[in-house]
């Protein structure tokens, strides 16, 4: 018996003593028996898994809360550590803890780092192939994993239906939860799964996190996850070390040269389009700046190696699009710069919010010009195109892949969107938007460009696999380099790198694609080869064109709703009247913020000759001071603790603005207005 679970059942019979002897349900003390021993343990699970002492604020409470059987929504900022908030609460539980999530890179992202921590953490997603998800959900019910990572759609599937009844499921947490609100920035109609999934998990608790979401979306998210009770627990958007600045530059490249060598440190400069990526990184390299570039476009062993080059500072400024920061948590991030205006503030905040994770100060700096709001003006008409040309589309990509009508209904296919757009004569980018459109509405699902690395599986026992190795010799080393490399192979789908055995055996890699093949062939093996495309998912069978339905709420709500964040975004970047800080919050419902005294708003120098930061907070204490008590100019200065200077500069402006005006009698009065 573990130390803690001793501890547990020793306190449980001295309660049940002390409740026999002064007469008392026992049902009074065991409440706090199960909350102070269950406290210790999640404190030693932090300890021994992550090496933290203590936890952050707010994820103790989370993780109580959760615990103990209840709904949470957990709104965190980015970097205030949301996933330790499911991950212990499951550790400290026997059962297996499900997590929904709908990035695929991510997921696999946290499959790695809980592997590396040896705990046992398995993914489910849409690039698997139907023998390796089986195998997966075995591994679930049966094999003493922890957490199962699931992407949303497959929470609809009836073999998820079938397997999920049969694990003991001890939390259900929602990753990224804002996806399923329609009033949120980036809803997508799989996330409605997971409501319909709760009816197969009857009493496990949802732990809903996010980084960004306005009160509005919050409600609607725990009333879309059909929360037993209401249960929001928030911790403040405000991020006292990051110094929020939006610089109007028509030459923006010049600017961010300017920031690059004016703050030291590393930096991440996010841009919209994947050429601007290349173009700007050679800029500030020729400039004596190191940068590279980032995008999803690029192989996965690429991008690994330069996020491991700006990881380990070889590399000072990433230039990357919204695909970089997902899941990276580099402590020392000086400044993020935005050379394009974001879609929303939601957008804008989080990855911002990469910026100073160490609570040391940083830049979060936007570069706007007059020829942004005609961009955003143009975006909005290119992300929403024309119902017509909707379903112009639905009815090519059907016919592109020879789906006659009423068949389709979840067929997989790997998808080229620039081979599609060529052979149909439709702008990329229209085609996908439309296609965006059509995934609302429930009708397909397209993955991003996903990276499956060769998968390795033996189907035979290691009897089996001893008489393939007597004989034949070639086979032999390859197969004892191949289980020397990568454990698990009997029981699951192990990702394999050919390059690394070819090293290990001093072989060319054709080598070893040759050895798989032939033990593929000989059945010893299931070998999945690598693959890079995305894929396109048909949830239902094709239909004519009158019973194509695009819902209101799917177009034209949404596209309302985009024009709204669009506007609040744009209002931000020409807003120098309200402290940066306070805007941004404002909007995500916490009013009443005091103004930060460092963004380029409250240090911009007023109207008084002295900070905008200053001039406020002086007017407001000379009126606070002089509305209840008679004090000439001279008495109000020597009462105020600040600069006289700046003092007298601040009253003479109130003066000649008609705020104050002087009495006959040498006293300050504010007009009665």
């Amino acid at each position: 018996m573990k130390l803690e679970d001793r501890f547990a059942r020793d306190t449980l019979y001295t309660l049940r003593s002390c409740a026999s002897h002064f007469n008392r349900d026992i049902k009074i003390f065991v409440p706090l028996q199960y909350t102070f021993v269950r406290l210790d343990i999640f404190h030693k699970i932090l300890q021994q898994y992550w090496g933290y002492g203590d936890f952050r604020a707010l994820q103790e409470d989370i993780i109580r809360e959760v615990y103990e059987g209840r709904d949470v929504l957990a709104l965190m900022p980015t970097g205030g550590g949301k996933s330790i908030t499911f991950q212990v609460p499951a550790l400290a539980k026997d059962g297996i803890c499900l997590v929904i999530t709908p990035l695929i890179a991510l997921m696999k992202d946290q499959v790695e780092n809980l592997k590396k921590r040896d705990i046992k953490a398995l993914a489910i997603h849409s690039g698997m192939t139907r023998k390796e998800i089986d195998i997966a959900f075995d591994n679930a019910i049966y094999g003493q994993y922890k957490f199962l990572y699931l992407s949303p759609e497959r929470l609809g599937t009836e073999l998820f239906q079938m397997r999920v009844q049969k694990m003991n499921v001890n939390l259900l947490a929602v990753d990224e939860a804002h996806c399923i609100s329609q009033w949120g920035y980036d809803f997508r109609p799989s996330y409605m799964e997971i409501a319909h999934a709760r009816k197969w998990l009857p009493g496990v608790p949802v732990l809903a996190v996010t980084a960004t979401a306005t009160p509005e979306v919050a409600r609607d998210v725990m009333d879309k996850l059909g929360f037993r009770k209401p249960n929001l627990l928030q911790k403040s958007f405000e991020r006292k070390n990051l110094i929020y600045v939006v610089r109007e530059a028509e030459d923006k490249n010049t600017q961010l040269l300017r920031i690059c060598n004016g703050v030291p440190g590393t930096g991440i400069v996010y841009v919209r389009s994947r050429g601007n990526t290349q173009e700007i990184a050679a800029f500030l390299n020729a400039n004596q700046i190191s940068a590279d570039y980032y995008h999803a476009g690029l192989s996965a062993e690429i991008r690994h190696a330069k996020q491991d080059d700006w990881k380990q500072d070889r590399t000072r400024v990433m230039v990357c699009t919204n695909a970089f920061g997902m899941g990276i948590d580099k402590p020392g991030v000086r400044f993020v710069v935005h050379v394009d205006l974001p879609d929303s503030i939601e957008a804008y905040f989080q990855e911002a919010g990469r910026g100073g994770r160490d609570e040391k100060t940083a830049y979060a700096v936007l570069l706007y010009n007059n020829t942004d709001s005609q961009k955003a003006a143009q975006r909005l008409r290119t992300t929403f195109p024309p119902v017509e040309t909707i379903r112009e589309v639905y009815q090519r990509i059907y016919m592109y892949f020879n789906i006659p009508y009423g068949a389709g209904k979840g067929s997989v296919f790997n998808f080229s969107l620039m081979d599609f757009s060529v052979q149909n004569k439709i702008h990329s980018l229209t085609a996908y938007n439309a296609l965006q459109c059509l995934q609302r509405e429930g009708y397909l699902e397209l993955t991003d460009e996903l990276d499956n690395p060769t998968r390795v599986y033996f189907t035979v026992n290691r009897d089996g696999l001893y008489k393939v190795q007597i004989n034949n010799e070639a086979l032999d080393r390859f197969i004892r380099c191949l289980l020397r490399a990568y454990t698990g192979v009997f029981t699951n789908f192990v990702p394999i790198d050919e390059l690394y055995l070819a090293k290990l055996m001093d072989v060319d890699v054709a080598v070893i694609n040759d050895y798989l093949l032939r033990l593929s062939r000989m059945r010893v093996i299931d070998y999945i080869p690598k693959k890079r495309t995305p894929l396109l998912l048909f949830n239902e069978e094709r239909l004519d064109e009158g019973n194509l339905r695009i819902s209101k709420e799917n177009y034209g709500d949404l596209k309302k709703r985009y024009e709204q964040r669009t506007k609040a975004m744009l209002h931000y970047a020409a807003n120098a009247a309200q402290c940066r800080s306070r805007q941004l919050l404002a909007y995500f419902g916490e009013t009443g913020a005091a103004s930060c005294g460092r963004c380029d708003v409250c240090t911009g120098q007023s109207a008084a000759e002295v900070s905008n930061y200053k001039f406020n907070l002086l007017s407001g204490k000379i009126k606070t001071l002089i509305s209840g008590n008679a004090l000439t100019l001279t008495q109000c200065v020597n009462s105020i603790a600040s600069n006289p200077d700046d003092t007298i500069k601040v009253l003479r402006w109130l003066i000649d603005h008609d705020e104050l005006y002087e009495t006959d009698e040498g006293f300050l009065q504010m007009y009665d207005r």
